[in-house]
């Protein structure tokens, strides 16, 4: 399973980004396409139905042609970034009716579902998952906040500019290994 996540400034631009692959088992995903199929017939061509049904494997890296790499469930880099920002909208709506920081699953698009956390600085928390864990999400965008926070009181760190800072990079992903 993978997870991306991304931290926008108030004026929505782009100042960390995270792509997580979990270790941790992935629900049974079962594949329409091979369901009516007998088993002998599927296990020479289980990449395939996997394709063209539609599903994922949180493992996938396939290499494309002019040297990318696409990601988990096939999708481009750019594409998930194109899910992230279409999904703006969406959460602006959504802050408005609800005081809550953490917005749980506010859009949804394929087989990714987004989920939101807006500190009181309208900085915003992006994560686009696969699964569904409330709780390890939770946890991990409070996590996130309280390592952005101690990030914004380096004297050497501008606020809503890009983030580079290698410890601020690790402590976001020891929390992404413990929570997702």
């Amino acid at each position: 399973m993978s997870h991306h996540l991304f931290i926008l400034s108030p004026s929505d631009t782009p100042i960390y980004s995270l792509t997580h692959y979990s270790n941790k088992p992935a629900q049974t995903t079962s594949y329409p396409l091979s369901s009516n199929l007998p088993s002998w017939s599927t296990s020479a061509f289980a990449g395939t139905l996997t394709a063209l049904s539609g599903a994922s494997s949180a493992t996938q890296s396939h290499h494309v042609q002019g040297g990318g790499a696409r990601m988990g469930g096939g999708q481009d880099r750019h594409v998930i970034q194109m899910i992230a920002n279409a999904s703006l909208d969406v959460i602006e709506d959504v802050m408005r009716k609800e005081s809550a920081m953490y917005l749980k699953s506010v859009d949804r698009f394929n087989e990714w579902t987004v989920s939101a956390f807006i500190t009181p600085g309208n900085t915003k928390f992006i994560l686009l998952h696969e699964s569904k864990n409330e709780e390890g999400i939770r946890g991990f965008l409070h996590e996130v906040w309280e390592v952005y926070l101690k990030a914004m009181l380096n004297p050497f760190q501008t606020a809503h500019t890009i983030i580079r800072s290698s410890v601020f990079d690790g402590r976001v992903r020891t929390s992404a290994k413990k929570y997702l």
